[in-house]
């Protein structure tokens, strides 16, 4: 008879390996970290930012590259908030931290109506005072814990109520210039953060202490999601495939590709880019052998 222990020991190796494997390769695609970056790790509390931190204090010590890491959390004098909880946790651990002590929350009661959603200003204002802090502090990196579900979540978002073909990039440039924003758990999937949680028995501190609902929009998002994850396997992979495979002309974006001035030309060249970019894999759609050919000779010289 097999050892359960066993089992659940190898089980959480496997799924542990496998998270730091898509965060290295996240990092390693996009250039998110570099030697000498000193990065702040944003600790919310929950099971995202947890894993974030976890996977990158390994990563620390293992990774090509030398840098440093601090865990910030802003105590935004939410009702209940237990207070005790992160610094004990961090305390735990062999990695620098602070904790930002500033009352948004009576600003956001005060500006927003009662019963109206406050996680948007809560949200920006966060976003400012922990980009206040990072300027004062060198800090070189922001990480955020979005993951692969964030991303594809804000991508419909955008398109049934934005009209815009538009996600959550794994690396930003700060609207003030001034910040550049990681996400190296872009890669990753929410159920198997849920479940390295449940192995690692993080101290998860609930997001809904302040008694506002998540954005009801989102959550349809999330619900559609899960269920096409459950009733068709690999699709929100391919989805997210699509987000880092953009032929701009082949969607009707006037400011990314100039149809107006399209010639025959232009149009075979720009297929001949798309071919050699692709590593040899011809991804334009046109109907004909033209292009493809024109490609493979140019491979050949």
């Amino acid at each position: 008879m097999s050892d359960p222990n066993q089992k659940s020991r190898t089980q959480f190796n496997k799924l542990q390996k496998k998270l730091r494997h898509t965060v290295g390769d996240a990092i390693a695609d996009y250039n998110m970290i570099e030697n000498g970056d000193k990065v702040m790790v944003c600790l919310s509390g929950g099971k995202d930012s947890f894993t974030l931190l976890d996977i990158l204090m390994h990563l620390q010590k293992t990774a090509p590259v030398e840098f440093e890491l601090i865990a910030v959390n802003l105590d935004q004098k939410q009702p209940g908030f237990p207070e005790h909880v992160l610094p004990e946790y961090l305390a735990s651990l062999d990695v620098p931290y602070h904790i930002i002590e500033k009352d948004t929350y009576s600003v956001v009661k005060r500006v927003i109506p009662e019963g109206n959603t406050t996680c948007g200003l809560c949200s920006r204002l966060r976003r400012g005072t922990l980009y206040g802090y990072a300027e004062a502090n060198n800090i070189t990196k922001i990480a955020l814990g979005h993951h692969r579900d964030d991303i594809l979540e804000t991508f419909f978002l955008n398109i049934f109520y934005g009209g815009k073909l538009k996600a959550m990039p794994p690396k930003l440039l700060s609207d003030d210039k001034k910040n550049i924003i990681i996400r190296p758990l872009a890669y990753t999937r929410e159920k198997d953060i849920e479940r390295l949680a449940a192995f690692k028995n993080y101290p998860i501190i609930p997001c809904n202490l302040c008694g506002s609902q998540e954005n009801l929009q989102r959550q349809a998002m999330k619900v559609m999601l899960k269920t096409w994850d459950k009733q068709f396997p690999g699709r929100l992979e391919t989805i997210f495939t699509s987000l880092k495979n953009v032929a701009p002309s082949q969607l009707a974006d006037t400011q990314l590709f100039d149809f107006a001035g399209l010639t025959r030309s232009q149009q075979a060249e720009e297929q001949v880019m798309t071919f050699i970019a692709r590593d040899g894999v011809y991804a334009a759609s046109q109907s004909g052998t033209g292009a493809a050919n024109a490609g493979l000779d140019v491979l050949a010289q």
